[in-house]
């Protein structure tokens, strides 16, 4: 039987007791008190609207399901169709667009757009340990990604320069096989430096290409290779860029020719996207039902609301 052919991508019931075994391990829990006991399932009316999931608090009286404080709350699709995005945002590689995932799950553009960024929001990883205190290797770079709008308007003429493109830098932490992206404003050195000095730990041995932003905060590990791409160098054994860039490779891939384009203000939540994918990837030990049962535990707390997302959609 396919994957896709499970319960709980096509039984809101099934989908209920699916998501609550993720998110509720232990049993239910009460997001409006805290309370872990005293907590009675409410069987559904059948002369009432039917609300699955529906739990009732003996301590506050209050009633909640498991979408209460998610990225599902106050959503009118079913939550196996929410199942059913996720999983397919975790397991295609390069993405899905938004106007693939309304004619799959039969929802408007609209809808699927939101959906989107919902899940997006909830893979957000919020972890802001320094990569690699074991003294192995992290590879910085930085790479572009369409242009701004901002700086040259659409259908202007954009010459061979990048001052008009968005920039993204990303650090690769070899010993973990993880990666951290995020949108810089240019790639002078007091922008670079704070950033790489705030991620890396002071006793990694950092990977840089030639550029000069590079150069002051290297001082502060505890080695520094640098690959001369100006020079033809791809690598010199232990001294290399491979890692990183077959990093961007994935990312620019998908922004390409999946995403097409984005609004700036949404570039952060795309890479976090690929960030999370790759983090999460084969090679780490993970497949896309881990990898899925990952982001439905990061929906909780993440709510996102659609003023906050809506001003451009791409």
């Amino acid at each position: 039987m396919s994957i896709l052919g499970k319960p709980y991508f096509h039984d809101e019931a099934a989908a209920f007791e699916h998501v609550e075994s993720v998110i509720w391990p232990d049993g239910p829990v009460c997001p409006h008190c805290g309370a872990l006991d005293r907590i009675s399932k409410i069987a559904p009316n059948p002369k009432a609207r039917v609300r699955f999931g529906l739990h009732k608090c003996g301590h506050c009286k209050g009633q909640f399901t498991v979408r209460v404080g998610t990225v599902f709350e106050a959503s009118k699709v079913p939550l196996h169709k929410w199942l059913q995005a996720i999983y397919l945002m975790c397991s295609n590689k390069n993405g899905i667009s938004a106007h693939q995932l309304h004619r799959v799950l039969e929802v408007t553009y609209k809808t699927a757009w939101f959906m989107e960024h919902r899940i997006r929001q909830a893979i957000r990883d919020g972890d802001l340990s320094p990569f690699d205190p074991n003294g192995g290797a992290v590879e910085v770079d930085e790479t572009f990604i369409s242009h701004d709008a901002t700086i040259k308007p659409r259908h202007s003429k954009k010459g061979r320069g990048v001052a008009h493109k968005r920039k993204v830098l990303a650090l690769v932490d070899r010993g973990s096989g993880r990666a951290r992206t995020m949108v810089v404003d240019d790639l002078k050195a007091s922008t670079i430096a704070p950033i790489v000095r705030e991620n890396v730990a002071s006793e990694a041995h950092l990977m840089t290409d030639e550029g000069c932003y590079h150069t002051l905060v290297s001082r502060e590990f505890a080695a520094h290779g640098v690959v001369r791409h100006n020079r033809g160098e791809y690598g010199r054994s232990y001294t290399h860029m491979n890692t990183i860039e077959g990093c961007f490779s994935i990312s620019k891939r998908g922004m390409k020719g999946v995403y097409q384009r984005c609004a700036k203000r949404h570039l952060n939540r795309y890479l976090a996207e690929f960030e999370f994918r790759y983090n999460n990837r084969v090679a780490n030990g993970l497949r896309d039902s881990a990898r899925s049962a990952i982001a439905l535990r990061g929906t909780v707390g993440k709510r996102l609301i659609y003023g906050d997302s809506s001003a451009t959609r791409g």
